[in-house]
């Protein structure tokens, strides 16, 4: 049984169905009404200017037929609702998986299967989101070899050093990633805007003493500074450095807090650039309390606590969420053979929008393939 009651003057609608009570707002169910008057039958897009409707907009009259809610408004437009789907939510991601050294998972991925099998595909993907990184093998031995998987999923993000890049000491270096020394957890690229999402790291050679890769889940970071010392949390997620990079040829300036929130609260990207971060000259007080609050996120992403250790072999390819994992690398030495990566980048919203296609492209193969 499904039950209507109008509110306040008819501007509003509270709607019992199927053990669930809501209250829905005139003007929200108009601009949402579901005909070819309203919404595009082909792409879903509105047809209507909603800022053009007035806000005294009410409900003339309401009525149940079957499972339907059809409704008159006082602009005399008429439409139907689904009442199953006016109760769904929207379609979220899958929650996240955060996690410390002792409880690392090790998400793995052939690259033939993912270049051939979207199953596949969509389980590295899942992975990434999931997790924050995936580690993929049988990576061709070309300077090149990640780029056939990138186009499964969207298009090289191509910066001021090209599309993918090599990562191996050189001389007269223009970036620390281009020597020898070791890197502490950071970032890649807070300067830029948008910041890239995800870095692909494919190793050719790794021969060289040392030069293993490290790994720190940002979020948990957030997550135990947060419990450990709110007052830290607090000022990471509210005093925004700046960043910057330039080079002869290239200039680059951005800004945001080490700990980016969201309208609800929760850390949705994390910075750290020891190397590119350009901190304003606040007030004293200020900055005592958001360099002490650095220190206090330093000692986490370097501590054994969160710090996952790996050496790629050749063949092998580290996919990191770039607004979640902390990377970095030990120093190495040439003395023991070459180290010698790859590196490209791909944006989140290409890599999303392939996950969310492919997870509901193979849904509905699925439930066709049951119902057959």
């Amino acid at each position: 049984m499904t039950h209507i009651t109008p509110l306040a003057n008819r501007r509003h609608l509270a709607i019992e169905h199927a053990g669930r009570q809501r209250q829905f707002a005139a003007l929200w169910l108009r601009e949402h009404s579901p005909d070819a008057d309203t919404l595009d039958p082909r792409t879903g897009q509105r047809l209507i200017e909603a800022a053009e409707l007035p806000l005294s907009l009410t409900i003339e009259s309401s009525e149940v037929k079957g499972d339907q809610l059809h409704l008159c408004f006082s602009d005399d437009h008429r439409t139907a609702f689904d009442l199953d789907a006016l109760f769904e939510e929207m379609p979220s991601d899958p929650p996240r998986r955060l996690w410390d050294a002792a409880g690392a998972p090790l998400p793995q991925t052939d690259f033939e299967a993912a270049r051939e099998d979207d199953s596949a595909l969509l389980d590295m993907l899942e992975a990434l989101h999931r997790d924050g990184f995936a580690v993929v093998s049988g990576v061709p031995a070309q300077t090149d070899g990640m780029q056939s998987l990138i186009d499964r999923i969207g298009p090289l993000r191509r910066t001021n050093w090209g599309g993918i890049a090599d990562v191996k000491s050189v001389a007269n270096a223009y970036d620390l990633t281009m020597t020898q020394r070791g890197l502490e957890p950071h970032t890649d690229n807070p300067y830029r805007d948008p910041i890239p999402g995800y870095i692909w790291l494919h190793c050719l050679t790794n021969a060289a003493d040392g030069g293993d890769s490290t790994l720190a889940d940002g979020f948990m970071a957030a997550r135990l500074l947060r419990e450990r010392d709110p007052e830290a949390y607090a000022t990471l997620t509210r005093v925004t450095p700046g960043f910057r990079y330039h080079d002869a040829d290239t200039h680059l300036e951005s800004e945001g807090p080490l700990i980016e929130l969201n309208s609800h609260g929760h850390p949705v990207r994390v910075r750290y650039s020891n190397r590119t971060e350009q901190v304003p000259a606040l007030p004293p007080e200020e900055l005592e309390a958001y360099y002490a609050a650095r220190q206090a996120f330093y000692r986490l992403i370097t501590g054994e606590e969160l710090t996952l250790h790996l050496k790629l072999d050749p063949g092998q390819m580290l996919i990191m969420d770039n607004y979640r994992l902390l990377h970095g690398r030990s120093a190495f030495q040439l003395a023991g053979g070459v180290r010698h990566m790859r590196q490209g980048y791909v944006d989140r919203d290409s890599t999303a929008s392939r996950r969310r296609t492919l997870r509901q492209r193979l849904a509905t193969s699925q439930i066709s393939g049951e119902t057959a």
